[in-house]
């Protein structure tokens, strides 16, 4: 398989975000976003995907987070889409279920070339930080649109914000990192019966 690594640049009025992205990577993770919760949250991502990230973002903090943290989210969305080519011999498909004390979250993922977020998530508060729970579903909605895939998340239980947060990027972690995994017995065979994805 070849080397799956992209890089994407995002400049609008709004925000000028580049993404460097490597499928195959050890999971580093090179991040300022001026969001500082969500770097947190990215760590995450790249350490349990086994994802490296380059990510450099500039946004209208000023005014607030959200334009920051949905381009975010369609940028990395474009640079896995490049990333990950034409899908040949790869899993497709991931999931996992992560604790973190009293919370626990199931992500499960399908690189279908058919976007769709199913998010079902009560954060117990409104914010972490600074940075608007409600922001999160932005940032998968940028992703999912661009990456092409089908995304559904479920915080199943928890009462600490942070901790659902945490079990949610570290699920989306793993579940990214088992689906774009190369599978050997698919020996560069497209995971669909239709040929394509």
């Amino acid at each position: 398989m070849s080397e799956r690594i992209a890089t994407v640049t995002r400049d609008t009025k709004e925000t000028q975000i580049t993404v460097t992205v490597n499928l195959d990577g050890e999971g580093r993770l090179n991040c300022e976003t001026g969001v500082p919760f969500l770097d947190h949250m990215l760590d995450q991502v790249a350490r349990h995907g086994l994802i490296d990230l380059d990510i450099k973002a500039v946004g209208d903090l000023h005014i607030d987070d959200h334009h920051t943290v949905e381009d975010l989210g369609i940028t990395l969305g474009q640079a896995f889409e490049q990333a990950i080519g034409d899908k040949r011999g790869i899993h497709r498909y991931g999931h996992a279920y992560v604790p973190l004390d009293e919370a626990l979250s199931r992500v499960v993922i399908d690189f279908s070339g058919r976007p769709g977020l199913f998010m079902n998530v009560e954060f117990t508060r409104a914010t972490i930080g600074r940075l608007d729970t409600q922001l999160f579903w932005e940032f998968f909605q940028g992703f999912v649109n661009h990456a092409r895939v089908t995304l559904h998340i479920d915080n199943l239980k928890g009462f600490n914000a942070h901790h659902q947060a945490e079990t949610i990027f570290k699920a989306f972690g793993r579940a990214l990192r088992m689906a774009v995994e190369p599978d050997p017995r698919m020996a560069g065979q497209m995971p669909s019966t239709k040929g394509c994805l």
